[in-house]
This record gives structure tokens, C-alpha cells and sequence, in this order.
């Protein structure tokens, strides 16, 4: 079974004070199954995060198509309407970044056990389950209830894999989530997602330390470098 088909998907985005357009990615194909782990590679500037933020629709691919087998049927990902997408990221598309932008005045506890509170989970459950992830990934609990916006780097990252992966997903899209954690942090990673692969998560990641999960791995994909700027497109879509 298939959860994500990828077919010749491109993306361009617009710079408009040059009069010119950049190729993050173009003619990208590939497949994804349950319980399937892809890393992808290529050089800095090959559009690598840009086509995670394009398969969770943080950007509108320029063309192409991205099937995705949700749970209540086939669904492209390129022409989904909004509310479509939203309702995928709350119940089965997980997505990862860098970096997090967290809501003022809001708990770490609090930001973690959001997700499952937003499905009805009661709070109890919902921040047990928070505190095992946070624990896990050796964040102290005595920051548990501070903001998350006065933390370190490493400690906002715990705090953004705990959120993303305390709910089930059926994909996970992991955009250099080690970059800023300490060994230990990572270690427990990786062995979370060898959990959540043996479960039947398909998993498609970029890795500041893709020997850490050499061993989960099922396939690479590798997009070439960018082509330099091009002459608009007036069919592309910024």
C-alpha cells in the first residue's frame, strides 16, 4: 500500500524586485509507504525543506501532484482546499521544524499537550502524555510550566518534536530536527522513531546528523542543485 505518491512536482518561487523567478525543486517523483523512512539530501539551496513545507502546503507547489491516502480516501496535496489541509495536519500529517515560534504566555506543558487537547483528549490524559515526551527528550520539569520563549535553542527544539510527536500521525515530516539537541536528546529520537516506523508512520526527514538514523533507513532521495534564475512564469504560482 501506498501512502504518498509524488509525481513530477515542482516549485518556483517569484522574487519580484529582480523580475525573476528561483527553482527551489522541479520534476521530483517518488513514493511513499507506511512504515517507509526517506531521507532527503542535496546541497544547501536545493529546495530540501522547501518540499516538506510544500507536502504540508506551508508553500503551494508551482505543478505537479502529491496523492496523498488519507484515512477518508485519496486526496492531492497540490490543489487541496485549505480547510482539506487543515484537517490533515490536525489528525494525521505531523511536521516538524527547526525552529519554534511559540505562543506568548503559553506553558511548555501547555504547547505539547495542545494537539491532543484539540481532538478531545481530556487534560489529564493529554498532559500525562505530554510530560512522558518531555521527559524522554530530557527536557528538567521544572520548565515544563515556564514559557518556552525564554528557553535555549536546544530546549525550544524538545519542546517543538514533543508537540509534533505527541499525537499519532500517519506522516511525519522532520526538517533537520536535531540541528540544535545534545547527543542524549538525540539518541532518544531516534529511538522514537523506531518506534513510530515499526508502528507503520511513514516518515520523510532531512538530518543535520543522518548517521544517527542510518540504520531506520529504507531510501534516499537526493535533489540535485537549483538551477539559477530563470525569466518569470506567469502560469507559476508563488
Amino acid at each position: 500500500m501506498t501512502l504518498l505518491e509524488v509525481e513530477n512536482l515542482h516549485k518556483r518561487f517569484r522574487i519580484h524586485a529582480l523580475g525573476r523567478e528561483v527553482v527551489a525543486f522541479e520534476g521530483l517523483s517518488f513514493t511513499l509507504r507506511p512504515g517507509q523512512f526517506i531521507l532527503v539530501t542535496g546541497p544547501n539551496g536545493a529546495g530540501k525543506s522547501s518540499l516538506l513545507r510544500c507536502l504540508y502546503r506551508s508553500y503551494r507547489p508551482s505543478a505537479g501532484r502529491a496523492l496523498y491516502h488519507s484515512a477518508q480516501g485519496p486526496l492531492d496535496l497540490v490543489r487541496a482546499a485549505d480547510e482539506d489541509i487543515a484537517l490533515l495536519r490536525q489528525r494525521e500529517i505531523g511536521y516538524v521544524s527547526q525552529f519554534l515560534r511559540p505562543r506568548p504566555r503559553v506553558s511548555a506543558l501547555e504547547l505539547v499537550a495542545e494537539p491532543l487537547l484539540r481532538l478531545g483528549v481530556p487534560w489529564e490524559e493529554a498532559s500525562a502524555k505530554a510530560s512522558l515526551l518531555l521527559e524522554e527528550l530530557g527536557l528538567k520539569p521544572a520548565l515544563w510550566p515556564a514559557y518556552p520563549s525564554t528557553f535555549s535553542g536546544g530546549e525550544q527544539q524538545k519542546v517543538n518534536l514533543a508537540r509534533a510527536l505527541v499525537r499519532p500521525n500517519r506522516l511525519l515530516l522532520l526538517d533537520e530536527p536535531t540541528a540544535s539537541l545534545d547527543a542524549a536528546a538525540r539518541g532518544a529520537l531516534t529511538e522514537r522513531l523506531a518506534r513510530l516506523k515499526e508502528a507503520g508512520v511513514a516518515l520523510l526527514g532531512i538530518f543535520h546528523h543522518p548517521e544517527e538514523v542510518a540504520g531506520l533507513l529504507d531510501q534516499t532521495l537526493e535533489i540535485p542543485p537549483a538551477p539559477p534564475l530563470l525569466a518569470p512564469n506567469p502560469a507559476s504560482v508563488a
